[in-house]
C-alpha cells in the first residue's frame, strides 16, 4: 500500500469531531506522544526480559503503526500529502549526509581564467606583533594580501586566523565571494551576477556563516574530536544562502567545509601561523607542516 492510499483509508476511521479544530489537531498530536510512551516502553520490556518478551517485534510493529496512523491523521488535517512529506523527508536525509560528487562545483568554469578561482594555490599567514594586540599577515602564493586582521575580541581567542574558513569553503564547496575579493577573481564579466554573488551583501553572508561556526565551534572544544554537527547549524547555514549559487551545495559537503577549516585553524592557530594549501579539485584543504617536511591532511 501506497501511502497516500494509507491516508485516505486511516482518516475514513477518524472519530474525532471536526468542529472544533483545536480539538481535532490536539487528540492525534496527544497520541503521537503516547503511542511513542508505548513503544518506548515494549522497548524497556525487551531490556528487562530478553527472550522471554516473546511478542517484542508483535509490540513494535503494533505502535509503530499507531503511530503511522496518527502521522497520517495530523498530516490529513494539515491539509498534507503523507507521500509528499516521506520524498522531502528522504530528499533532505540525502544531503544531510551527502558530500561526495563526481564533479565539485565550481561556479565559474565558463568564465575567463582571470574570474576563475585558482584550483590549487598556497597560503602563509603569520603573527605579527603589534603593541599589545597580535595581527596576522596573509600572503598567497607569495604575494601579500588584504589587511592585517586582529581577534576583534577582549581575549586573544585565534579568531584572527579566521581566513582559513573561507579557503575551506573555496575548496571544499568552490564558493567564497572574499577568497574572490582577495584574489581578485570577481567575475566582472557580467555585472548581475558579480553584484549578486561576489558582491558587498554575498561577502556579508560568508562572514557571518563563519562567525555562526566559530561561536558554534567554540562551545564544543573548537570541533577538536568532532566527527559530526549539529544540523540545526547546518540548516542555518543554508538558509543565510538560500539565495545564492552556493544553495546548490548540500548540508553534508557544508558539514565537510566547515570540519576541515576548523582542522586547519586549529594546527594554525597553534602554530601561531603556517602555511596551507588550498585545492579545489581534490576539495580538500590542507597544513603543511614545514617541521615534517610534508603535508598533513585536514
Amino acid at each position: 500500500m501506497d501511502f497516500n492510499s494509507y491516508q485516505k483509508e486511516a482518516l475514513h476511521t477518524d472519530r474525532v469531531p471536526t468542529r472544533d479544530d483545536a480539538v481535532s489537531l490536539i487528540v492525534p498530536m496527544l497520541g503521537l506522544a503516547g503511542e511513542t510512551g508505548q513503544l518506548l516502553s515494549e522497548y524497556k520490556k525487551h531490556l528487562r526480559d530478553g527472550e522471554a518478551h516473546r511478542l517484542f517485534k508483535e509490540r513494535v510493529s503494533e505502535e509503530l503503526g499507531d503511530l503511522l496512523w496518527y502521522i497520517a491523521n495530523v498530516a490529513s488535517k494539515f491539509d498534507l500529502s503523507l507521500s509528499d512529506i516521506a520524498a522531502a523527508n528522504l530528499t533532505k536525509v540525502k544531503q544531510r549526509w551527502a558530500s561526495e560528487r563526481a564533479e565539485p562545483f565550481t561556479f565559474d568554469a565558463e568564465f575567463p581564467e582571470g574570474e576563475r578561482l585558482p584550483r590549487r594555490f598556497e597560503v602563509e599567514l603569520f603573527d605579527v606583533e603589534a603593541g599589545a594586540r597580535q595581527r596576522v599577515r596573509l600572503l598567497i602564493d607569495g604575494k601579500p594580501v588584504g589587511s592585517e586582521l586582529t581577534d576583534n575580541a577582549y581575549d586573544s581567542d585565534g579568531y584572527r586566523f579566521h581566513d582559513v574558513f573561507h579557503f575551506a569553503y573555496a575548496s571544499v564547496l568552490g564558493w567564497s565571494p572574499i577568497t574572490r575579493a582577495l584574489l581578485q577573481r570577481k567575475r566582472k564579466s557580467r555585472p548581475l551576477l558579480d553584484e549578486v554573488e561576489d558582491g558587498g551583501r554575498a561577502a556579508v553572508i560568508e562572514e557571518g556563516v563563519v562567525a555562526l561556526a566559530f561561536e558554534y565551534a567554540r562551545r564544543h572544544h573548537f570541533l577538536d574530536g568532532v566527527a559530526a554537527l549539529d544540523f540545526q547549524l547546518l540548516r542555518t547555514i543554508k538558509d543565510m544562502t538560500a539565495h545564492l549559487e552556493v544553495r546548490r551545495c548540500t548540508t553534508g559537503e557544508w558539514e565537510q567545509a566547515i570540519l576541515q577549516g576548523f582542522d586547519v585553524w586549529r594546527a594554525v592557530s597553534a602554530a601561531r601561523g603556517g602555511h596551507i594549501a588550498v585545492d579545489l579539485g581534490a576539495r580538500c584543504i590542507t597544513f603543511l607542516d614545514p617541521s615534517a617536511g610534508q603535508e598533513s591532511r585536514a
